[in-house]
């Protein structure tokens, strides 16, 4: 029996961790910087032990735990905890990513003055996006998506000596708010409409026809601009490279596996409501193809290694939305009930937000690596270091082989899930992912082929995160769960797909769309069952093609990357400068729009009508003091006169109505 308790212990052990580090190790143990990693490293192996004992207890699914936070009347607030088949998943990734992170960075961070203050903010982060993946209703929720930008602002903005990680930490914070104002709205309204805040009962609701209309599209709509804020989806996505000046850990463990993916599974709770609006759920499934597209293009120019990484992970969260945009399509048109089709499309999401939130994780941390070697994170500066650094360069080649698509690391079968269902439901966005397939193994080679192939260029000493003389291997502390989360990127695909895993995800079988049933438990059946559905084998071989490509361009040099930048300039110049995005946000919107617009007449209506109301009353008040101090002269005569004026004042006023 899995008692309810264990999801309020998984959530506390963090939030103990956070405690016990600020308030006994920072102040008391100063000098021993390395408990604090111990401490965090212990409770989250504790936590990811019990997230296993949830995940096998899915029989005595769901398990809730509510309590009744404020009760007036007849207006009750409940808040509680709750375990299904989606938050078992979450709490797998959340906990076991994270574990791993903290593990590394021992390493990674070792002799940082901030250390202790560091992995306190780590425990603030991963307890409150545990309590975002177990809330129960959308209040909650809310309270820890809050708590998770908070973490992010800190962890960004870890070493604030530094300008450009003190403003990439404010732009993060500000731009998220956008997205995040969005989904406040959202929660209002369904809660005025509805009277409730719990996810389940909405659900329920808009699955009956009970919630509908304009009010549920605006609300699933606001509830999506949550998640694109958080996701980084367009046009919300321009925080997440800059936030690529806090340490690498954080990227890798905030910006690629978990913080991000919190967007992605918002869309998946609540994706009954979405399939309920046929406008809403397009939204969801175009503004994901086309942030998968747009995003990938900026990846192909990139030089550091960690920004090429966060488009990187801006096009495959881009992906998620479309694998849920894409068969909460296929709901709304009615080509699936709602019993065969939500399970579904929460399988097909999040099944790419599991395996690419191994992968991914791993290649930031193998980023961190070679930054950890040559100093540096630009590529150009690079070269050669498969021969310094024979585990790294293996760990990595596994993370870019597997976010490539190819068979059989994870990344194949979750990534060709969404092509497949994007084919069968909206084949205008399965073409704009058909390319980014081709382009992710582009740019993915081009980053093994510029930092591991050829010669050392070098590095640069002094400006990566570290500086250590001549390039060599990371430590085991590094290393060790960078080989772990290889196995997973190798692995934990074919393990979901023929285990089962989807299918206790989605709770509807195995991805039962129209005719496309190549999807059976056999390792070889993508290739015995072609002739029945092609589609694997093409993206495959879409994938291959951007390999060789990128093989033909930076290591073999048959084809000159420079001549080819020349041909296409102009295109070069659009991707290099982000689609101009920054300056169209900072110039026109900043700037002119806000600073020189609605602040201008903000600041103008303060000065002359908050400012002139208040000034005018005391203007008035000084001068009718003034007039009526002059009348108190003290003088008998003068008080006697003025009685006589007004005795004769009054009958002359008597006589004329008269």
């Amino acid at each position: 029996m899995l008692p309810s308790t264990v999801l309020w212990v998984i959530f506390l052990l963090p939030l103990f961790s956070l405690a016990f580090i600020s308030l006994v190790l920072r102040p008391f143990f100063n000098n021993y910087p390395k408990l604090s990693g111990y401490t965090i490293i212990s409770c989250l192996a504790v936590a990811l032990g019990l997230s296993i004992w949830v995940m096998t207890s899915s029989d005595q699914f769901p398990v809730e735990s509510t309590i009744e936070w404020a009760v007036v009347g007849d207006f009750r607030i409940s808040l509680g905890f709750v375990a299904d088949n989606l938050t078992a998943i979450m709490l797998i990734v959340v906990t076991g990513i994270s574990l791993m992170v903290q593990i590394y960075s021992q390493g990674y961070m070792h002799g940082d003055p901030g250390y202790h203050r560091y992995f306190a903010f780590m425990s603030l982060f991963t307890a409150s996006m545990l309590g975002l993946v177990l809330a129960s209703n959308l209040l909650l929720v809310y309270v820890f998506w809050e708590g998770v930008g908070l973490g992010s602002y800190l962890l960004i903005g870890f070493w604030f000596h530094k300008p450009s990680a003190a403003a990439a930490a404010k732009k993060a914070f500000i731009v998220t708010r956008f997205g995040d104002f969005g989904f406040l709205i959202a929660i209002l309204i369904l809660y005025f409409t509805t009277g409730t805040f719990n996810i389940a009962e909405l659900n329920n609701l808009a699955m009956a026809g009970i919630l509908g209309g304009t009010t549920l599209t605006l609300a699933a709509l606001g509830i999506f601009s949550g998640a694109v804020g958080k996701s980084a989806q367009f046009p919300l996505h321009t925080w997440l490279p800059d936030a690529m000046e806090g340490p690498t850990p954080v990227s890798s463990l905030i910006h690629a596996a978990t913080m991000v993916a919190a967007g992605v599974y918002l869309v998946a709770r609540t994706l009954p409501m979405f399939a309920s609006s046929e406008f809403a759920i397009m939204f969801v499934a175009v503004i994901g193809g086309v942030t998968a597209i747009f995003a990938a293009s900026m990846g192909l120019v990139m030089n550091d290694i960690k920004r090429v990484l966060a488009y990187s992970t801006i096009s495959q969260l881009g992906y998620m939305m479309l694998g849920l945009g894409t068969v909460g399509v296929a709901i709304s048109q009615g080509y699936l009930t709602y019993e065969e089709g939500i399970g579904l499309g929460i399988a097909v999401g999040i099944f790419h937000l599991f395996t690419h939130a191994f992968f991914k994780c791993l290649l930031f941390l193998g980023a961190g690596s070679v930054s950890h070697a040559s100093g540096t994170f630009d590529m150009r500066l690079m070269g050669g270091l498969r021969k310094y650094m024979p585990w790294t360069f293996l760990v990595f080649l596994a993370g870019a082989l597997s976010l490539s698509g190819i068979w059989p690391l994870a990344g194949f079968w979750s990534k060709d899930m969404i092509v497949l269902h994007a084919w069968e439901h909206t084949p205008v966005l399965f073409w704009l992912a058909i390319i980014t397939v081709f382009m992710t193994a582009f740019y993915m080679f081009r980053v093994i082929f510029m930092t591991f192939g050829g010669e050392y260029r070098g590095g640069e000493q002094g400006h990566g995160d570290h500086a250590h003389g001549e390039p060599h291997e990371s430590p085991l502390v590094m290393v060790f769960p960078m080989a772990v989360l290889a196995l997973m990127a190798i692995g934990c695909g074919w393990a979901i797909w023929g285990g089962g895993a989807a299918q206790f995800l989605g709770e509807a079988g195995y991805y039962g769309l129209h005719g496309a049933h190549w999807h059976a438990h056999g390792f070889f059946d993508v290739f015995t069952k072609v002739g029945e559905e092609p589609m694997p084998l093409i993206a495959l071989a879409v994938a291959l093609a951007g390999i060789l490509l990128a093989y033909t361009m930076y290591s073999a040099k048959w084809i000159s990357p420079e001549r080819v930048g020349k041909v296409f300039a102009p295109l070069y110049t659009l991707f290099s400068r982000k689609y101009y995005l920054d300056e169209l946000y900072e110039q026109v919107f900043v700037v002119r729009i806000l600073q020189n617009g609605i602040f201008r007449l903000i600041e103008l209506f303060d000065i002359y009508v908050v400012d002139g109301i208040v000034n005018g009353v005391a203007n008035i008040t000084v001068v009718g003091s003034s007039t009526l101090r002059r009348l108190q002269t003290g003088q008998l005569q003068s008080y006697g006169l003025a009685i006589v004026l007004g005795v004769l004042i009054i009958m002359v006023v008597l006589f004329i109505y008269r």
